[in-house]
């Protein structure tokens, strides 16, 4: 019976702190929110080898190399890649980068695979 009493009051302790966790976060996000994606799949920003990336950000020379191009974007479910660029997979995620430099031009979650 202490272990159930205790249990409850632990459970209604983190429950009360919560809106506050929640509130102190909100006051210090950004006010500017990024355009929605276009699909419910797509994300802008992920984390990839302990880091984080977005839309925008430059993906490190291992993910340019020809083990991580996905060429068979197709059978993923994934839209084509756009000229002068292509699909690498990146943390999880289908990440599409240019071709020259690889700048991160988009990105959708690995579950777009199993979502169709």
């Amino acid at each position: 019976m202490r272990k159930l009493n205790v249990f409850i009051f632990s459970a209604a302790l983190m429950a009360g702190s919560l809106p506050m966790a929640l509130t102190a976060q909100a006051a210090d996000a950004p006010v500017a929110t990024p355009a929605p994606p276009s699909s419910s799949f797509e994300i802008q920003q992920f984390h990839a080898d302990y880091r984080p990336f977005k839309i925008g950000d430059i993906v490190p020379d291992l993910y340019r190399t020809k083990p991580y191009q996905i060429d068979a974007w197709k059978i993923r479910h994934l839209p084509a890649p756009v000229a002068g660029s292509h699909w690498t997979y990146m943390g999880g995620n289908y990440v599409l980068i240019t071709d020259a430099e690889g700048k991160i031009l988009r990105a959708m979650k690995g579950e777009i695979f199993y979502g169709h």
